[in-house]
């Protein structure tokens, strides 16, 4: 979880005010920056590998929607 997604979901499932969880988030920042450094790293790789991912399912998508015999025009005698 990111920051945010962090501060919604202890607001909602634990009740805990997003001013509270936000800093104490600050704070963590602060004493751990290798930590949040390495984790904001991997997780705009990951989000880069995801985009790859997603393109390459609507190539496959375009292509098998087009069928096997689209690009080959017509070939009967």
């Amino acid at each position: 979880m990111n920051k945010d997604e962090c501060v919604e979901a202890l607001n909602k499932h634990a009740n805990i005010k997003p001013i509270v969880t936000s800093t104490v988030w600050a704070e963590l920042e602060k004493e751990n920056r290798e930590f949040f450094d390495f984790y904001e790293r991997e997780r705009g790789e990951r989000a880069s590998e995801m985009e790859a991912v997603q393109r390459m399912k609507n190539i496959i998508a375009m292509c098998t929607a087009k069928g096997p015999d689209d690009d080959k025009g017509d070939r009967s005698v």
